[in-house]
């Protein structure tokens, strides 16, 4: 985390510290953080996620995340509204059950009205013999 928003030879401080994202000072004590951590639900295979990802590393901004969840609040995602509703493309996949690359192919590649990209089932209509 401090490597990466202080150290411009980090591969990703483009992404971190070259965007102007900070780690609070109190964080640079690693007991200060390790308190924290544990009393923010830090548990084992969990990771430290960025609530605003254009906000800086300190205590009102972060929290313990799955992959998942962190892959779900990255700046590249792409979300869709549909009824009122807004989630990335991977949750309109999960919840309509198809694959997320299926759905994005539909939207940008062949441009599908987002209702047909949603609700059209996979696959062509076989046609009888």
């Amino acid at each position: 985390m401090i490597k990466r928003c202080e150290n411009p030879n980090t591969h990703n401080y483009k992404d971190y510290g070259g965007r102007g994202i900070t780690v609070c000072d109190e964080w640079h004590n690693p007991v200060v953080f390790i308190d924290w951590a544990l009393a923010n639900g830090w548990e084992e295979g969990l990771t430290l996620d960025r609530i605003d990802n254009d906000g800086n590393y300190e205590p009102s901004n972060c929290r313990w995340a799955t992959r998942k969840e962190q892959q779900r609040n990255r700046r590249n995602n792409r979300f869709i509204t549909f009824n009122g509703k807004t989630q990335t493309v991977v949750q309109w996949a999960e919840e309509v059950n198809i694959s997320p690359q299926t759905l994005y192919s539909r939207i940008s590649k062949y441009h599908w009205p987002i209702e047909r990209a949603l609700v059209e089932p996979i696959g062509r209509p076989k046609h009888a013999s």
